[in-house]
């Protein structure tokens, strides 16, 4: 389904200001993240979630069954803990053991199918799992707080939350695989069901059965540790662990690789965006709501720490930014005419990207009615995306050239430093790596993730053709066909294509992973190098037995202290 653009379009804002890539690596998570969408609807639709299965040994051993009940279908986490030696600990994709290893099935497991899963799924891609699983994934301890809450707990006493706060997650995932991968099923069996839907539906719930599998499994074994003394988590001391993430190069080339669907989420984000500046008028309780969500976010920049230089400098930008908005918000009223837009305005010359970027989230908070709905609009049928127009004259896939790579053919593309990367796959994972041009080897075996050269190697044969039409070009010049195709896409989908070098010396690939992660609703982004970064999934989250009478939405910053 595709985006109407006409309604505001004079306010949405240009493809040329929206697709650097230093935006993008500056996006926060928003009401349209991945994760929010899905807690929407297990909320609405009372999805029922019950723990079917938990054979764990004290040394957190064994086998857990967890199935979320929906209006029509239902679908289990089946995790297989593990007491992993220390010293094969890791988070790299290297890793052949991890602490838990999990996939959901799609329906209620039989006991046959969980002897299956159980040869297969703890050995990750080494094993085979079938067309009944929807996604397969693994996770590992943070073992310095896995011990301290599991003795805390043992011994009667809660957690210290500045210990909760510093890590922020009791186990993280090193890969949450999907759509098709190690056998399990295409994504073609599943979206057309209402759930899934959205993008990542399934995987977003994978992860979120994950958190309570693994608060429970903690809780377990501190029973098991000391049954006369054990307690639980005080709930709202559980609810600060989230799942952490460790993510790499091979999600960097998916947003180049998925143009019509990446146009799908960035229009749908600007449209909300829109639809709020647009309105003439905000209503007291939206923007008191804001407010709120001002000072929220402030809490929620404190808390959030990196070690990486640059992602340092971006965290105190933020911090800056967020004292400057609440000065400013002080100074203003928004009860007067058009305020968000004029609040916008406003930002675009005082903040930096990052606290732009935030402000869209927080602009986004109040107004859930006005901009949930476009959550239906962020999948795509990328196949009927994909034929190249043959018919289209010459003249204007140059004119469409000029517009969508105007900036890339200022570039010199025989300079070093202009094309120092090459995207190739590595023959022993199957997943995209990155290499330097003049040190490796790897040249042969470039992977087409760099279209503003493309573009620009194609517009130089492009001049010096005297054909008349595209197919007649492509004849000619079959190298071309991918950005062809690229061209012609982002001509009908205008925030598909980014508009940055993507094999620079320069490049940042940790800007490609933040904004797909926060599209995902992923919090304190923490890059351990410009290549991979450490997240937080579902912190603050209301578990499943807390959704009925809590607010699917209302957690992603922390709260404000009680007055």
């Amino acid at each position: 389904m595709q985006i109407d653009m006409t309604a505001a379009t004079a306010t949405l804002r240009q493809p040329g200001q929206v697709m650097r890539l230093e935006r993008l690596g500056s996006f926060h998570q928003s009401r349209l993240s991945f994760m929010r969408i899905l807690l929407r609807r297990l909320k609405s639709e009372n999805w029922r979630i019950e723990r079917r299965m938990f054979d764990i040994d004290a040394r957190g051993t064994g086998t857990a069954v967890y199935t979320a009940h929906g209006p029509q279908n239902s679908y289990s986490l089946v995790a297989f803990a593990n007491d992993l030696d220390p010293a094969k600990r890791s988070d790299r994709v290297i890793a052949t053991e991890w602490d838990a290893t999990f996939t959901l099935f799609d329906g209620i497991p039989t006991e046959a199918d969980i002897t299956r899963l159980r040869a297969n799924v703890p050995l990750q891609e080494a094993g085979r799992i079938s067309e009944s699983e929807l996604s397969l994934s693994r996770a590992n301890r943070s073992v310095r707080l896995w011990d301290h809450v599991v003795e805390a707990l043992a011994a009667g006493r809660q957690p210290d939350p500045a210990m909760i706060d510093d890590v922020g997650y009791l186990m993280r995932t090193t890969a949450v695989y999907g759509s098709g991968k190690f056998g399990a099923a295409d994504r073609a069996a599943t979206s057309g069901r209402p759930e899934f839907q959205a993008p990542y539906q399934i995987e977003m719930l994978s992860v979120y059965l994950t958190r309570t599998f693994v608060a429970d499994l903690v809780e377990d074994m501190a029973r098991q540790k000391a049954p006369a003394t054990a307690v639980p988590m005080e709930p709202a001391l559980r609810r600060r662990f989230g799942i952490g993430n460790s993510t790499g190069l091979g999600m960097a080339p998916y947003l180049l690789n998925h143009p019509a669907l990446l146009h799908s989420w960035i229009a749908s984000r600007e449209t909300a965006l829109a639809r709020v500046r647009a309105l003439s008028k905000a209503a007291p309780q939206h923007a008191e709501t804001f407010l709120q969500m001002v000072d929220r976010a402030v809490l929620h920049a404190q808390a959030w720490h990196s070690e990486h230089p640059a992602q340092i400098a971006k965290l105190a930008d933020l911090r800056s930014d967020l004292d400057k908005l609440t000065a400013h918000l002080k100074a203003i009223d928004l009860g007067g005419a058009h305020p968000w837009d004029a609040l916008w305005r406003w930002a675009e010359g005082a903040l930096t990207l990052e606290g732009q970027e935030q402000l869209v989230s927080l602009m986004l908070e109040p107004y859930g009615d006005l901009v949930d709905d476009l959550a239906e609009q962020m999948a795509c049928d990328e196949d009927r995306h994909w034929r190249i127009q043959g018919s289209m004259t010459c003249e204007r896939l140059s004119a469409i050239v000029q517009d969508i790579y105007g900036w890339a053919l200022d570039i010199d593309w025989d300079a070093p430093e202009a094309q120092a990367r090459v995207w190739y796959v590595s023959e022993a994972k199957l997943e995209p790596r990155l290499g330097e041009r003049r040190l490796e080897p790897v040249e042969p075996y470039e992977q087409p993730l760099c279209p503003g050269r493309d573009a620009a190697r194609m517009m130089a044969d492009l001049a010096r053709f005297d054909g008349q039409t595209t197919a007649a070009f492509l004849l000619a010049h079959p190298e071309h066909r991918h950005i062809v195709r690229r061209a012609q896409i982002a001509a009908r989908l205008p925030y598909a294509e980014i508009r940055g070098n993507t094999i620079g010396a320069g490049l940042l690939p940790i800007d490609m992973l933040r904004a797909k992660l926060s599209f995902f609703g992923a919090c304190h982004f923490d890059p351990r190098s410009d290549r991979w970064v450490r997240i937080t999934m579902y912190q603050n989250a209301p578990y499943p037995g807390e959704l009925a009478a809590g607010d699917a939405d209302d957690w992603t910053y922390p709260p404000l202290a009680a007055s």
